[in-house]
């Protein structure tokens, strides 16, 4: 991945620097606003993390400005900001998605993997596919194998996210935030139980294993 990161922390900067340069990344660091909106319209990269509190210029308004001038480029939005509010009004801005301080490393190349792979949800992509399985989005049917499998609607939630990503890793944090709206972890084995019973209807009938577990991490949906 080619990265953007719009920080004027250098602390925060560096960590994530650091991460991205040793899982093989490239990264471009700028401080302000200003620097990272003249990037992002000037250079490719597959994904940007911008900072939400910057020096003369909210994050929020620089990430309209973007979407604005077509920059459709991913953005992942860090802040310390954690409300529910601050979240949705990151989310209208125009990012992609919304990490808040202070995160692991894993969970924040987790979700840049995840937005670079994601295909946007469009009225042409209909299906979802992996190997024998497949999710009809406009109906919410899912088969494998030619067989209907009857999903309640957080069991059907979680498996589409997780083919929205085949092969990522999705974490648990990122499903307590898309299928629950959780911007904070409840300590309980919510997630465990439904992808559990999730695995139960999907692939506890058949030979392939598609949901599995990264221990202390999340969980990938794959084929191979």
């Amino acid at each position: 991945m080619n990265v953007l990161i719009v920080e004027d922390d250098m602390d925060t900067a560096s960590f994530i620097k650091k991460g991205l340069l040793q899982n093989g990344e490239s990264v471009l660091h700028v401080t302000s606003a200003s620097e990272g909106m003249i990037a992002a319209s000037s250079s490719e990269f597959d994904v940007i993390i911008f900072d939400r509190l910057l020096p003369n210029m909210d994050g929020l308004d620089a990430v309209k400005v973007l979407r604005a001038s077509n920059v459709t480029t991913p953005i992942i939005m860090l802040t310390a900001l954690g409300d529910t509010a601050d979240r949705v009004a990151g989310l209208d801005a125009g990012a992609d998605d919304y990490l808040v301080k202070p995160f692991e490393f894993s969970e924040l190349h987790a979700r840049l993997k995840a937005l670079t792979r994601r295909k946007p949800i469009s009225q042409s992509t209909v299906s979802l596919r992996l190997g024998d399985l497949i999710v009809e989005r406009t109906s919410r049917k899912v088969t494998r194998d030619g067989q209907v499998i009857d999903l309640n609607t957080k069991e059907y939630q979680i498996l589409e996210f997780l083919m929205q990503s085949p092969g990522q890793l999705v974490t648990k944090t990122m499903l307590l935030e898309k299928v629950w709206g959780f911007n904070f972890d409840p300590k309980t084995s919510l997630v465990q139980t439904h992808v559990s019973r999730l695995r139960n209807k999907v692939d506890k009938p058949f030979n392939i294993e598609l949901i599995k577990t990264v221990r202390g991490c999340g969980y990938i949906i794959s084929n191979d």
